[in-house]
């Protein structure tokens, strides 16, 4: 914008300036606003407008209503009870720009002073949950949990930039955590798993060890998710907390069936709806209704662990263990269980050593070999 204005006194005053709004109808306005200025002398003396600074408390809304548009209904309830739990109680009466390493630091050390309230103590609890007790209080928040709730934060301040409320978002460091242990069924334990099931719950445990799907997938299950007669099944949501989503990643993926997992889910199939494994109504399946079977399959096969306890997503490491001593690679394994990096799947690494065996028996190779290998 050039706007040339003659004063009174025959000055003659240019202002060459661009226009905040990029459009015609923009310039043409704000060189209205220009002309009109310079009329009445006002031109240049505007007082700078304060830009209120926002707490993290009023900014909250905005984050809900982000997770609510663009996460998943799990994510979002976490988000919920991280903000509610942790975030607002130390954060939410400070300026979100006056949140920087100090503030986060100091926020880290209070979390790694509070303890874990995953299994709250009952005042009255019973004699079997006394037994198993160990130490005198609960155990502290965990590594990996503070580091969830760091990531909340950041998140938040990257939002809050990128809607124009901060300039700056400063690191969030997190805490150190060993990679988690994980445990899976031998192939003995895998079959006397599934041949000690309750009949009714005998299908589900099968896809579950020899397709992968987590816990909430195989709950979203439909039949017209499958393929049976050309073995095939797409994985098209997830299902937590009663809510149904898109699977881990937002996004599909394929899954081939074995013959016993094609012979199974035919023998289960019923009239009772569109799920796959559903309640005698043919509503699905809960959390809670999830539990117990998989419970008493492992104590009718026998199947114990000095510590801890198989659960479902276990059932999903043994399929990528199997896969891996089976000598899959694990380019393939990947794809299969929906991995989004390659570094995820590189936990089965250790249990194919005679693929990478196999694979430096190669340099060996006679060259004429090697170049029917390359033709």
């Amino acid at each position: 914008m050039d706007v040339k204005y003659q004063h009174p006194s025959g000055k003659v005053e240019r202002v060459c300036k661009a226009s905040p709004i990029n459009t015609r109808r923009g310039a043409e306005e704000y060189e209205r606003q220009v002309r009109h200025a310079l009329l009445t002398g006002t031109f240049g003396k505007e007082k700078p407008t304060e830009k209120r600074i926002v707490t993290l408390a009023e900014f909250e809304p905005r984050v809900i209503t982000y997770s609510e548009n663009n996460n998943k209904g799990s994510t979002l309830l976490s988000k919920r009870q991280i903000l509610a739990d942790h975030l607002l109680p130390f954060f939410g009466a400070m300026a979100l720009d006056a949140i920087g390493l100090a503030e986060i630091e100091d926020f880290k050390a209070a979390m790694r002073k509070k303890h874990s309230g995953a299994r709250a103590r009952k005042e009255a609890p019973s004699q079997a949950a006394l037994r198993l007790r160990k130490g005198s209080g609960p155990p502290p928040m965990s590594h990996r949990y503070i580091n969830n709730t760091l990531t909340v934060l950041h998140k938040l301040l990257t939002l809050a930039q990128e809607q124009g409320v901060i300039a700056h978002v400063p690191r969030v460091k997190l805490l150190k955590t060993r990679k988690p242990a994980f445990d899976f069924l031998t192939f003995d334990e895998a079959e006397r798993l599934v041949a000690h099931a309750e009949p009714a719950w005998r299908a589900l445990l099968l896809v579950a060890i020899k397709t992968g799907l987590r816990e909430g997938e195989l709950m979203g299950l439909q039949w017209s998710d499958l393929d049976l007669p050309r073995g095939k099944l797409q994985v098209r949501r997830t299902r937590t907390n009663g809510q149904e989503g898109l699977p881990k990643g937002g996004r599909e993926r394929g899954v081939d069936l074995p013959a016993s997992v094609v012979d199974a889910l035919k023998e289960h199939r019923h009239l009772r709806g569109a799920y796959v494994f559903c309640q005698e109504d043919g509503q699905p399946l809960t959390d809670g209704l999830m539990r117990r079977p998989l419970e008493r399959s492992l104590i009718r096969a026998s199947i114990t662990r000095e510590q801890g306890r198989i659960g479902w997503h276990d059932l999903r490491h043994t399929y990528g263990s199997h896969l891996a001593m089976r000598g899959v690679p694990l380019k393939v394994i990947q794809e299969l269980m929906g991995h989004a990096t390659i570094e995820m799947t590189m936990r089965y690494a250790h249990l194919s050593p005679e693929t990478k065996e196999r694979a430096v028996q190669q340099l060996d190779a006679p060259a004429s070999q090697n170049r029917a290998a390359l033709a």
